[in-house]
């Protein structure tokens, strides 16, 4: 019923969207082709009207990935081609290479992307910032309301699987730089590389406010993944794919429903942002306008997550925090972090994260006793939220050179 509520609704919209948009564009040719209607477009009753007009034309949701954008980088002060390529494939992820013909070499990263609601296009500042002197790979997750059911299930220790996977696909002596949610799911992949003694162990392991031990310091977020046991989280939040679909029938947590989460934690901002956005198309402020739809345009572009992921990933890093208390267990083995050795390892964490508290992360630091203290390090960044952590200006500057002579040390 949630799933089928949510389509009805979007349907239901369309032809208001396009109807908004055919005005705003009528108007547009309007004031182009007559001076005289030119002149009464520029007041500001009518450009209020236009404005208005394209605000509920641009609010809606879209399930498909947006590009990444990346056609050429600058390597030192050449500027070099980027090109996208799937260096490996499955029904629920794709390893994207971002190949790039350089002279010499680089060092090859793995960039773990969440699995929250969005698609790894939301770190696009994070790649920008790597791309020119690494050689990058990253998790690029399908929306599940796309993967039919004949392809089986992918919950906690699937996504595991799937970093250590691309890891040996990508080769011995890698890097990976894990953001958020998945910096659980990395670790526990690197910890059972290094108890199986797999040849493709990463040269290090950057993990960036991601949840290690949520009972450090809980936020609002943890706290509500706690506040009901996990058959509410089921019963209430899991929908099953329509079958308009190639998922139709898979259960999942749809990105919808995530979204109006976030959206909640801040709706302020976000109501805020759409004034802003208003009064820059009023005034014609079109820069302004275009730097807000390009943030909404990717912040409204959700994919669904298979149920099993989402009720697995909160039950076992919310709820019970099994990685923290040594009791978690990827396809029955136990997860030791102390079995890492040869990986060296940084945590990041920011000081005004609200979703991932400080703490959280650094917590890695204790459960990786096998790593010598010299190849351990840990960056706290002041006046950052969870967001600055991984990108914008602090990202670049004063996060990004840590990582990056990390990398470089341990490499």
């Amino acid at each position: 019923m949630l799933y089928n509520a949510y389509q009805t609704f979007s349907d239901l919209m369309d032809p208001l969207r396009m109807a908004s948009r055919l005005t705003q564009s009528a108007l547009v040719s309007r004031a182009m082709a007559s001076p005289g209607f030119s002149r009464l477009a520029s007041t500001a009753l009518l450009r209020s009207f236009s404005a208005a007009c394209g605000l509920v034309a641009d609010t809606r949701l879209t399930h498909e990935r947006p590009p990444y954008g990346f056609k050429t980088v600058m390597v030192g002060n050449r500027e070099v081609e980027v090109v996208e390529e799937a260096a490996d494939a499955t029904p629920f992820g794709t390893l994207l290479h971002f190949k790039k013909e350089v002279q010499t070499s680089q060092p090859r990263i793995l960039l773990v992307a969440p699995l929250s609601g969005h698609f790894a296009t939301l770190l696009r500042g994070t790649l920008a910032t790597l791309i020119p002197e690494n050689d990058v790979y990253v998790t690029d997750w399908h929306n599940a309301r796309d993967v039919p059911l004949a392809d089986g299930r992918f919950g906690f220790d699937e996504y595991v699987s799937h970093v250590i996977r691309f890891l040996e696909k990508i080769g011995p002596g890698a890097h990976v730089l894990a953001v958020c949610q998945p910096c659980v799911h990395a670790l526990a992949a690197i910890s059972v590389m290094a108890e199986a003694g797999n040849p493709a162990m990463p040269h290090t392991m950057t993990l960036m406010a991601g949840p290690i031990d949520t009972r450090v310091n809980p936020t609002k977020v943890n706290e509500l993944a706690t506040s009901r046991p996990i058959e509410w989280f089921e019963r209430n939040l899991i929908a099953t794919v329509p079958g308009r679909y190639p998922g139709a029938g898979r259960r999942v947590y749809p990105g919808f429903v995530q979204l109006t989460a976030f959206m909640s934690m801040n709706m302020d901002r976000h109501v805020n942002a759409h004034i802003d956005l208003f009064a820059h198309l009023v005034r014609q402020e079109l820069p302004k306008a275009d730097a807000v739809r390009k943030f909404y345009d990717e912040y409204f572009a959700v994919l669904d997550l298979t149920a099993e992921f989402y009720l697995e990933t909160v039950s076992n890093v919310f709820q019970q925090h099994l990685l923290a208390k040594g009791e978690l267990t990827v396809d029955n083995r136990r997860v030791n972090p102390a079995a890492i050795r040869r990986t060296a390892l940084l945590t990041v964490e920011g000081e005004r994260d609200d979703i991932c508290s400080v703490g959280q992360t650094l917590a890695a630091q204790e459960l990786c006793k096998g790593i010598k203290p010299m190849r351990k390090r840990h960056h706290h960044q002041a006046g950052v939220g969870h967001y600055g952590v991984f990108s914008g200006s602090k990202w670049q500057k004063q996060i990004y050179p840590v990582v990056k002579h990390f990398i470089l040390a341990n490499d």
